[in-house]
């Protein structure tokens, strides 16, 4: 099987270069990859004919195949990528008139095991070795998987896309969500600035009880240590924590878990994303009413930022929440939202 290129620093890069090669090629084979976007060995015009053919003979550049394009009637799209071991895994992307946003996977399958999610149902498959090509985007590590659980590969995506050398993106356009994995919380703002993305936490519940019932990973990162572990982070000046709620009509959607909420988060610097329940086959939760959310949000708004997040893709399982694969359960797919092959 041939080398990846693409997911590669440039200490990796040189090693393989020939004998003999001087070792600022790696630097030009990392700026044509990640900067120029190159997509063919021919295209590496910076590194001479001879060199990009013993390249072309042992590497690949290692693009997923794109095997199933889902396209939703919001303009979004949900990509069926298709990995080199024949594994598949979603992306998904958001087109909006001030800019696009692309939510990328970090695992094929979760093993967090969220009652409300439709990708634990699938558990975890395996990590992922992360590639984005970005432009003019805002970059979202939300899709399959628990970013903090393969953290050495979203560390190396997050200073290949960071490097003005690579891809260029600063680090207040890419965020990181995590389900609450309290060491690797530290661990994640123990990077460097300005290598670092923003970190959003996924709090879903109210109270230690009622998150141990929607995440069971709670039983062993418990609420209260992840509240501390999220009032020591390391913000920067410009930055916020973000915390994600999904509410879940008659469960975690009262006004009293409002406030409980806002008492959770009284000392840490931080917005909320609200997000009414994506609905999917198997999950015993319904969606609340607008007004509920709306209350729900009110009461937030006299203490802190919150925002209401607008569902994207609903028509085809690209929502928050929704990543399953859906190729191998057709019958799940709205008829509108039938698949487009790529």
């Amino acid at each position: 099987m041939k080398q990846a290129l693409l997911g590669l620093e440039i200490d990796a890069l040189r090693t393989l270069l020939p004998a003999g090669e001087p070792a600022f090629r790696a630097r030009q084979l990392y700026e044509a990859l990640y900067h120029h976007r190159a997509g063919s060995f021919d295209e590496l015009t910076t590194l001479a004919k001879p060199l990009r053919q013993e390249l072309a003979a042992r590497c690949e550049f290692g693009y997923p195949e794109a095997a199933t394009v889902y396209r939703s009637a919001d303009g979004t799209k949900r990509y069926l990528l298709r990995l080199s071991d024949g594994q598949t895994v979603e992306t998904v992307f958001m087109p909006e008139p001030a800019r696009d946003t692309l939510c990328i996977s970090t695992q094929v399958g979760c093993p967090v095991d969220c009652q409300f999610c439709l990708t634990a149902k699938m558990g975890l498959e395996r990590d992922n070795n992360l590639w984005a090509d970005a432009k003019r985007m805002n970059i979202v590590m939300m899709g399959q998987g628990e970013p903090l659980l393969n953290l050495a590969n979203v560390l190396q995506a997050a200073r290949i896309l960071t490097d003005a050398k690579g891809v260029g993106l600063s680090p207040r356009r890419i965020t990181v969500s995590t389900s609450g994995i309290i060491p690797r919380i530290a661990e994640f703002g123990a990077a460097p600035d300005p290598e670092r993305p923003k970190l959003a936490i996924s709090l879903n519940a109210s109270s230690e009880e009622q998150r141990r019932e929607l995440m069971p990973i709670t039983r062993k990162w418990h609420l209260k240590d992840l509240m501390e572990a999220c009032r020591a982070y390391p913000l920067r000046p410009w930055e916020k924590l973000t915390f994600e709620y999904v509410l879940l009509r008659g469960v975690n959607d009262t006004d009293a878990d409002a406030r409980r909420v806002v008492r959770l988060l009284a000392k840490t610097n931080c917005k909320v994303n609200l997000i009414a329940l994506n609905p999917g086959p198997g999950i015993p939760f319904g969606t609340p009413a607008p007004e509920r959310v709306a209350a729900f949000q009110q009461i937030l708004r006299r203490s802190l930022p919150c925002f209401v997040r607008r569902p994207r893709g609903l028509d085809i399982y690209a929502a928050c929440g929704q990543l399953k694969r859906m190729q191998t359960q057709q019958t799940l797919v709205p008829l509108a939202a039938a698949p487009e092959q790529a």
